[in-house]
């Protein structure tokens, strides 16, 4: 027999036994027994405070205008409701009236953004009302603690930008708080892959930011801008990088202390990095064609090349690797920048690589 049904047979009977004394202390008894019984389980949703019961999916949808003010201000909860709230989609109902009735982006320990953005790196804001996407706006605007690098990734991603939230880097940017040397981080290595061609990439570059700056230490849980358009094989991103930084296409500095340098072709290779076989393909191409060289030695073991590298894993790209080295354009793009675009799409165009993602 279980412990789990001895103790329930056990608080059974002591149940039964209250009711058969039928003793004034039967009601306690049976609190008691229902103590046992119920013992580890969830607290019951009609034992929390109004702004718990709120953050408990369990506890049925958000009832508009259920939250107390006094539970708002001392709420109780480990995590504070407002990054508890922004983090899931699912609760997002609740952000406009915590927000509403007094909750405050300053009494969180992590930045409400900065949690949704550990969360999700780009959530579906489509499905957010306009009260919602008010309450997300403000939480960005209100709150200094939310310029950080991955609020940043997340508020240029795609599904960002098609409600309108990448209006908030604008504003920052318009304010000052974007400025160089300010910001712990480098803010174009901070953009989703595509948003580097938009007029605040190109703000941000004439306000000082650089490339070489992008790549420094995040501060964030998010992969760098780089790595983050290699491994989703963003060409244009990648060409926007490599007009700006050639060397790229051989080494990527650390962005963090307990990094290493890293190869790109190596990490390309590499089928955790990149599964689609097709994709990988197409961006080894992509490498070879801007000046990567597969007889490179790796960062860590400088007795291992990409090539040997690749034979290890038995990857089918051997024969690409070992092949006589293209043309390369790295050099002409690094001289002239204005005409990158025109010569990687000469690029693609000699190795056959697709253009559309």
């Amino acid at each position: 027999m279980t412990p789990l049904l001895q103790r329930a047979l056990a608080a059974l009977a002591l149940a039964l036994g209250a009711l058969l004394t039928s003793g004034c202390t039967t009601t306690l008894v049976a609190m008691h027994v229902y103590d046992l019984v119920t013992e580890g389980d969830p607290t019951p949703c009609l034992k929390l405070n109004t702004v718990e019961r709120a953050l408990q999916e369990r506890c049925g949808p958000f009832q508009t205008g259920s939250l107390a003010t006094k539970d708002v201000t001392s709420s109780g909860l480990p995590l504070c409701p407002l990054a508890t709230a922004a983090r899931s989609p699912e609760l997002w109902p609740v952000l406009p009236e915590l927000i509403a009735k007094g909750a405050k982006p300053e009494s969180c320990r992590i930045a409400p953004w900065a949690a949704l953005a550990q969360a999700d790196a780009c959530p579906d804001f489509g499905r957010a009302s306009r009260a919602e996407l008010d309450a997300l706006r403000w939480l960005a605007v209100a709150d200094a603690g939310a310029i950080q690098h991955d609020v940043v990734r997340v508020l240029s991603c795609p599904r960002a930008r098609a409600v309108g939230l990448d209006s908030v880097l604008d504003q920052w940017a318009d304010q000052g708080q974007l400025q160089r040397g300010q910001l712990a981080f480098g803010p174009l290595g901070a953009l989703h892959p595509s948003h580097l061609h938009s007029p605040l990439a190109r703000k941000l570059e004439l306000q000082g930011h650089s490339a070489a700056a992008g790549l420094g230490s995040q501060g964030g849980e998010l992969e760098g801008g780089y790595e983050l358009a290699l491994r989703s094989g963003d060409f244009a991103a990648l060409d926007w990088w490599l007009a700006r930084a050639p060397e790229l296409a051989n080494r990527v500095p650390p962005s963090r202390g307990n990094q290493l340098a890293w190869v790109p072709l190596a990490r390309v290779l590499t089928p955790s990095f990149m599964p689609d076989a097709e994709l990988q393909r197409d961006t080894v191409s992509y490498l070879l064609a801007r000046g990567a060289n597969p007889r490179r030695a790796l960062a860590h073991d400088a007795n291992q090349s990409v090539v040997s590298y690749a034979r290890q894993l038995k990857s089918p790209l051997v024969a690409l690797l070992e092949a006589p080295a293209p043309v390369q354009a790295t050099r002409y793009v690094a001289s002239r920048p204005q005409e990158a675009a025109a010569v990687a799409g000469a690029a693609i165009v000699s190795t056959g690589l697709r253009t559309t993602r």
